[in-house]
C-alpha cells in the first residue's frame, strides 16, 4: 500500500477542463495557448517593431524573437493562430482613425 496523502490545497478537477502547463492548456486530446501567451507577444511583436525601426535592434534580432515565439506555439494546433497574428499590421494608424491596413508594413512582405 502507498500512503498516498493530497495536500490540503490541491484541487482535483477532470482533464477534460484543461490543465495550465508551459504557456499552454493541455487537453485530453489537445493543446490550446493561453490568451495571456498570445497578448504578451503581440505587445513585444509590435514593441520589438518598433525597435527595429529606431534602429536599436537588428532585423535578425527582430527574426529571432518571432521564430522563438513561433517554434514555442507550434507544439498546439496553431496554424490559423499563427498565420492571423503574423498577418496583422505591426504599426497602429496614426493618420486616421479608420484607415485599415493602409501602407503598414506585414511581418510576411518583404522590407525595402
Amino acid at each position: 500500500m502507498l500512503r498516498l496523502t493530497l495536500h490540503p490545497l490541491a484541487q482535483v478537477s477532470p482533464t477534460r477542463h484543461g490543465i495550465p502547463w508551459l504557456g499552454f492548456i493541455v487537453y485530453p486530446n489537445h493543446r490550446r495557448v493561453k490568451a495571456r501567451n498570445l497578448r504578451n507577444f503581440q505587445h513585444q511583436l509590435r514593441d520589438r517593431w518598433q525597435e527595429y525601426c529606431e534602429g536599436h535592434i537588428t532585423f535578425a534580432e527582430f527574426n529571432s524573437n518571432v521564430q522563438g515565439w513561433i517554434n514555442h506555439v507550434r507544439y498546439a494546433n496553431t496554424w490559423d493562430l499563427r498565420r492571423h497574428v503574423l498577418a496583422q499590421p505591426l504599426l497602429k494608424p496614426t493618420a486616421t482613425k479608420h484607415a485599415r491596413n493602409a501602407g503598414y508594413p506585414r511581418l510576411n512582405e518583404t522590407i525595402e
